[in-house]
Formats: structure tokens, sequence, C-alpha cells
């Protein structure tokens, strides 16, 4: 392994890495060293010194193109996280030499972005004003593929839905409250508490079948004896449906609890007293295991890790 390890330190070139994440974006040869503005034949050349100084093959050849082994898929996950950090220092380097302050890339899940992201980042931009934010929200299943990447520094999310949660570092922050809401023009319920019985008359806005709040609202109709609605209308925008939930006081839907109490403050949607039976998931910070973060990211992680529960959780009081 050393010897292995010494021969890549000593030989290994970043276009070679390059080559690999081209490779497994292009289903030949010819595409990827075109794509690299190489020819196919110092391509090729490139390719087998990597696979000789790892000593295994990365790819299977084939009439349809190469794809990539279980060799492969592991040098490639790695080579886009070693080029991304490449691609990172350049710019917290170019940064610091501009007196920006560098930057950081957030994943955040949904539920997370009004109690937990927001009142973090604002500490954060008090700190370091000249710091350059990227923020991208989306299930959690696709924030850790952008992290694997290197194209985030952390997400604030779920490690658990990854096949292999265990290349992850994981700190909780909270659960995730989820209520059931109406537009603010849905008649105030008189009653202090409802079953999802009592929502029957009304056409469901749901998430794509990808999304967890798909799945809790299968759960929670068939804890309740209910079927999923055939004629529902599906979107994975919470502005659709807090759009479309306005427009029509005969519609009803899942959101987390803090992003709805935003609405509810503005009158514009209405939480409705539904008990959700199913367990609240837990969501925390993510981070690559082995992975080094710059010192604004480390900041972040310190600052959420120093959130108040009560001030994550405040929703949920909503």
């Amino acid at each position: 392994m050393k010897s292995t390890l010494d021969t890549l330190t000593g030989r290994l070139r970043m276009k070679q890495l390059q080559l690999l994440i081209a490779l497994d974006e292009h289903p030949s040869l010819h595409q990827a060293a075109a794509a690299m503005a190489m020819t196919q034949s110092a391509a090729s050349k490139s390719l087998q010194e990597l696979e000789g100084m790892l000593e295994a093959p990365l790819f299977e050849r084939s009439k349809r193109g190469m794809r990539p082994n279980a060799f492969g898929h592991c040098v490639i996950r790695h080579a886009r996280q070693l080029v991304a950090d490449l691609g990172a220092m350049c710019e917290e380097v170019a940064g610091i030499r501009a007196g920006s302050g560098g930057r950081v890339a957030i994943g955040v899940i949904m539920g997370a972005v009004p109690e937990v992201l927001v009142p973090a980042l604002a500490q954060l931009r008090e700190a370091q004003p000249e710091l350059a934010l990227e923020i991208i929200e989306d299930t959690s299943l696709r924030l850790l593929g952008l992290l694997d990447d290197g194209h985030l520094d952390l997400v604030i999310g779920r490690s658990l839905v990854s096949d292999e949660p265990a290349r992850y570092h994981y700190h909780a922050l909270g659960d995730e409250q989820v209520a059931v809401v109406a537009g603010h023009a849905h008649p105030a319920p008189r009653a202090t508490s409802m079953g999802f019985a009592d929502l029957a008359g009304y056409r469901w806005i749901t998430y794509a079948g990808h999304m967890p709040m798909h799945a809790l609202l299968q759960r929670e109709l068939d804890l309740a004896g209910m079927s999923f609605p055939a004629n529902t209308i599906s979107t994975s925008s919470a502005l659709v449906t807090v759009a479309m939930l306005q427009g029509d006081p005969a519609m009803v839907s899942l959101l987390p609890t803090g992003v709805a109490a935003m609405f509810v403050r503005q009158k514009m949607l209405r939480i409705l007293p539904v008990r959700l039976q199913s367990r609240q998931q837990t969501f925390g910070i993510v981070t690559r295991r082995g992975g080094a973060l710059s010192a604004a990211a480390r900041q972040l992680v310190a600052i959420l890790k120093a959130l108040p529960r009560t001030a994550r959780q405040a929703a949920a009081e909503v």
C-alpha cells in the first residue's frame, strides 16, 4: 500500500484525475479525450499509466463504450473530491488576496432553512461580512451527492439516507417538525384537533416521490386507514405549494413547520390542528469524513452547534 501511495504521490497528475471525471461523464474514450482537448492516443496512454500506478483496471471496455467498475467508481469519487478541493483552495486564496474573506457552499433541507440556517448565517455574516456564501436547498440524498463531489462544504440534512452513512461525520441538530397546512382563506377550524379523515374532501398537493414528505404522507394516510388520493397535484417546490394553497381553499398539503410558520405570520397560510403519528426525522450537520473544512466553514459549524435547541424547535410551537 505504501509503495502505491509513493508512486501516486510522485507520478499522479491532475490531468489524469480530470480525464477520469471526463470518462465518467462521456460514454467513450474518444468523447472524453475531445472534452479534455487531448488526442485519443494521449488519453489512452494517460489512463493506462494511472491503472498501472493503481495496479487495477478502472473501466470495463465494451462495444458500447467504457463503464467504471468498482475500482473506477471509487477512484472517480476521490478524483472529484481532489479536483473540487483544489478549486476551492484556489478560490479561497483568491478571496483572501482580494480581501473578500473566502467562500462557503452550504446544502440544506427545506425544513432547516428558517430556524437553523437563517440565524446561523446572520451570525456568520456579522463575524465575516466579506464572506461569499452559496446556498443550495434540496433533498438530503441529492445534497450528499454534491457533498461527495466537493461542490458543497457541508450539508444541513440527514446522512442516513446514504447507502454508506459511515462516509460522513454527523452532528444532530434537531427534529424536522411537519404540519398540515391550507391557504389562509381556508375557514379556521373550530375543533382543537383534526384527523386525516376530516380532510377527505380536500385535494392534496403532494411532493415528488423521491422526497421524504411524500413517504410521510403515505405513512400517515396508511395509519389513518386511508388510501393515497389519486387526484393529487405533485410538485417539488414549496413556492408552488404555497401559491396553489393560497389560490384554492379546498386544497391542503404538508410543509415543515418552520417554513409554514413564516407564511402563517404573513397571513398566507393556516396550520391545521392535525397531529401526525409518525416519528419526526432528525437532521444535523453532515461533512465528509476525512475532508478538511476551511476556517469559515469550521466557524459556521461551531455556530450551528451553539444554536439553542429551543430556537431550532421554535417553529414546532406555532
